[in-house]
């Protein structure tokens, strides 16, 4: 365990009031996270980003794939993906403890192209996410972030410069050829990710597998076979994922009834909405939009958010 993180986290947190829930810093895509007590499974998209736990542990289910980390081991997630995530190991004697990074992925492909020596690129598909070590290097950089927060005027200046240093430390690492993969031009995740654009910018409406793979360069089955490699899922379930997501996010948020979320999200009829709903969540939509305001109004009790 890297105490001086750990403490330098934990003071910040107490320094904003103190509690659990998600606590939003002064710095664009970076997030501290604290939990007294293990999570239900929440499905959520899963940005591109790095999440390091400094305390406790989570697992993450994306398609066939489950992936668990715990202190001192982090999550990377190279494409926003649909995913269920949960805190497994937490306490108010010792809790959950975890900060969350942005990926850009603009960044990224500007230090690579710095590199003299680029990580070599494997040119098969694997899985969009994976559990790495943090190293001492990359847990200094995490450690640099939280101390900016006490230096508002600085964030602008010196974060970027921060963020840059953690994925040339991510390039340089082990798993530096799945970073790579993310940002070389013309790989084959690049053109499934351009796909994946596409789902995330056009989930509610009818697209073929076909129109995907052109959208990819790739022939039809080509497109599948390494979609499904990425993504632990087909390009229709995924895209299912997505719409069942922004469902419930307007059935919770925005009040929405059922047939007017399902019609929103793409779904011809609110039966099978309903039938698709209940599968994926494990309860029915309304009942489980009554349930998602319940916890996240207890949870915002109890949850201190920063300015």
């Amino acid at each position: 365990m890297n105490t001086s993180l750990l403490s330098a986290v934990t003071a910040y947190i107490e320094d904003q009031g103190g509690g659990q829930g998600l606590f939003p810093t002064a710095i664009e895509g970076f997030n501290i996270v604290r939990s007294f007590q293990s999570m239900m499974p929440m499905r959520n998209i899963y940005r591109p980003s790095l999440c390091v736990v400094l305390e406790g542990a989570k697992e993450l289910q994306f398609g066939d794939e489950h992936l668990n980390y715990r202190t001192m081991e982090c999550l990377v997630v190279s494409v926003g993906v649909p995913a269920t995530g949960r805190i497994v190991e937490a306490s108010a004697a010792t809790p959950y403890v975890g900060v969350m990074v942005d990926f850009d992925v603009a960044t990224v492909r500007e230090v690579l192209e710095q590199l003299d020596t680029p990580p070599a690129q494997s040119d098969t598909t694997g899985p969009c996410a994976f559990v790495a070590k943090v190293d001492q290097p990359l847990a200094d950089c995490i450690l640099r972030l939280v101390r900016l927060l006490a230096t508002p005027k600085a964030i602008p200046i010196l974060a970027p410069s921060i963020v840059r240093e953690i994925c040339y430390w991510l390039l340089s690492g082990p798993h530096g050829g799945e970073i790579c993969k993310l940002a070389c031009p013309e790989s084959n995740i690049e053109r499934v990710v351009r796909a994946v654009s596409m789902l995330h910018t056009n989930f509610a409406d009818t697209l073929r597998v076909d129109q995907l793979a052109d959208v990819a360069r790739m022939s039809p089955s080509s497109f599948h076979q390494h979609f499904k490699a990425l993504t632990s899922m087909t390009p229709l379930q995924f895209q299912k994922q997505l719409r069942l997501l922004e469902a419930r996010r307007l059935m919770v948020t925005q009040a929405a009834n059922v047939a007017e979320a399902a019609y929103k999200v793409g779904y011809e009829s609110a039966s099978q909405f309903s039938r698709e709903y209940s599968r994926t969540f494990g309860v029915a939509p309304k009942q489980d939009a009554l349930n998602q305001q319940r916890l996240h109004n207890e949870y915002a009790s109890r949850t201190v958010r920063s300015a």
